[in-house]
């Protein structure tokens, strides 16, 4: 018999006479791959691209609609959950959160963009004056030989006046405007990398196209911080590429049913990949392959802290927990290290590996449900070394219990 039927099904709950017509699971469910993100091949690209941006509400002031980040690490808090009806309203929950450091983006440039009946089509570029090394890096296969002549004639129109004739089109024919921006890497020492990552960032709000570019214009060469594009509640979705996995086969691929213990030649496989005709092999049946490394979107996450370099939201202490201890845990996060710089707290997990870039967007349609409009109250942050057991939240409440353990060598 085949894994699965070429011919449609009836509905499972349909009722004959008093009994239920009863359907297989190969049949209502063969795998758990779902076949709109076929093909399952690695991202061309490391880093998540924004396909779409939030559609434009010229009522609001001028303001960007994405970021990036680096993904850090997760830990658990607790908190009291506010929903009336709930059975657990004004109760206490633990749940897992993901850490994601976000050094200020530097701006270096804008683009307009005009709408045509095929999409957007590119109008003009404008750059800043002055640009770092750190992004100079992005334009060279090798750094260390090239002429490290980037931009240098460019930088002259600011001197000829031309730069405002760039800007005058983009405030005249443009439709959408958006901001090239970089990372900045050298601020976050864990990576070990000197160049930075660049996007672009769609500018929304304003009343016309000219308040756009003047926004544009005006961050020109500097720093625009994580808290001036998200807040605290706020609802973002994170683009990211996942974590590679392989060469997989089926069972671990798409989910399907080992075959019994005695089977001939193998039981980790798909019993039959189809019917003798039509004489191929169809593109819904699962196949070993690729797994992992995928291009992924994951809507909706709900920040529940911005944490700001040098301020109290850099700490872990609480309301609720007043020991006073910083947002790291013990020993620092596996496999990156320490947040030395601003943060957000995003609610549950986050595609990608340690260190992956994260592309951070605002929700593309507005939230009204009661999770999305929640407040949220943390009452307890964990720090204890996520390295082993972690039976203490700092290093005090760990010499406390032990005692001295090492002679110091005074003695």
């Amino acid at each position: 018999s085949s894994l699965f039927r070429k011919t449609p099904i009836p509905h499972s709950d349909k009722t004959v006479r008093g009994t239920v017509e009863m359907s297989h699971r190969k049949f209502e469910h063969p795998r758990c791959g779902h076949l709109g993100f076929l093909p399952k091949k690695r991202s061309q690209r490391a880093r998540g691209k924004c396909k779409k941006f939030p559609r434009d509400d010229a009522s609001k002031p001028a303001h960007l609609t994405a970021f990036l980040g680096f993904k850090v690490g997760m830990t658990h808090i607790v908190r009291d959950v506010d929903k009336p009806g709930s059975k657990l309203h004004k109760k206490e929950t633990l749940e897992a959160v993901t850490f994601v450091e976000t050094p200020a983006m530097i701006v270096i440039g804008c683009v307009g963009y005009v709408r045509t009946p095929t999409g957007l089509r590119a109008l003009n570029s404008v750059w800043a004056e002055h640009l770092n090394d750190e992004i100079k890096r992005r334009f060279y296969k090798n750094w260390f030989k090239s002429k490290k002549k980037a931009f240098t004639k460019y930088a002259k129109k600011y001197q000829n006046g031309s730069i405002e004739r760039d800007l005058d089109m983009l405030r005249k024919n443009a439709d959408v405007i958006r901001v090239i921006a970089h990372t900045q890497v050298r601020k976050v020492k864990n990576l070990k990398q000197k160049k930075a990552h660049m996007m672009e960032i769609q500018v929304n709000g304003g009343k016309n196209i000219a308040e756009k570019v003047d926004f544009a214009y005006k961050y020109f060469e500097k720093a625009i911080p994580v808290d001036a594009v998200f807040t605290k509640d706020e609802m973002i979705d994170c683009i990211s590429v996942t974590r590679g996995k392989g060469f997989e086969g089926v069972i671990t691929r798409w989910g399907v049913t080992k075959l019994p213990r005695k089977t001939h030649r193998g039981l980790r496989k798909v019993a039959c990949i189809g019917s003798w005709h039509p004489a191929r092999v169809g593109w819904s049946v699962p196949r070993a392959g690729q797994h992992g490394y995928h291009h992924r979107t994951e809507m909706n996450k709900k920040i529940y802290r911005v944490g700001k370099e040098g301020d109290a939201s850099h700490s872990a202490t609480t309301d609720h927990d007043a020991t006073e201890k910083g947002i790291n845990p013990m020993g620092g996060f596996p496999h990156y290290g320490l947040i030395k710089n601003d943060y957000l707290m995003i609610k549950g997990s986050v595609g990608g590996p340690r260190k992956r870039l994260i592309t951070l967007r605002r929700t593309l349609h507005k939230q009204a449900r009661r999770v999305c409009t929640e407040e949220i109250t943390i009452k307890f942050i964990d720090t204890s070394s996520k390295f082993g057991h972690g039976r203490f939240q700092t290093y005090e409440e760990k010499a406390k219990n032990y005692g001295r353990t090492k002679v110091p060598k005074s003695e």
